[in-house]
């Protein structure tokens, strides 16, 4: 099994069109094999230290795919090409972090 944090940050003021777009897609993401997790969710302020800064313009997507193959195949999915180019002027940039239990 492999974990992923997904930070897709957006243009500014455009978070809450991402979010309604994720929310469409998740559905379908959701039934692919191998997929076992896929939500999203934003910085919350909280009185703990350490706590980076909140960032207004990302949306967290925090996934687990029963394997790295299972992953690949979800990236190169139709609905993904669609979702992507769909949202090309409200996502600026996205920062992977792939994950292995311990």
């Amino acid at each position: 099994m492999i974990h992923v944090i997904a930070a897709l940050t957006t243009a500014p003021g455009k978070r809450d069109e991402l979010i309604e777009a994720f929310k469409q897609v998740a559905p379908t993401v959701r039934a692919e094999d191998g997929c076992i997790e896929y939500n999203a969710a934003v910085d919350v302020q909280t009185p703990l230290d350490g706590q980076s800064d909140l960032r207004d313009d990302v949306l967290t997507v925090v996934e687990k795919w029963e394997s790295i193959d299972a992953l690949k195949a979800h990236l190169a999915t139709s609905h993904m090409e669609q979702f992507f180019t769909a949202m090309g002027d409200v996502i600026t940039g996205v920062s992977l972090q792939v994950l292995s239990p311990v």
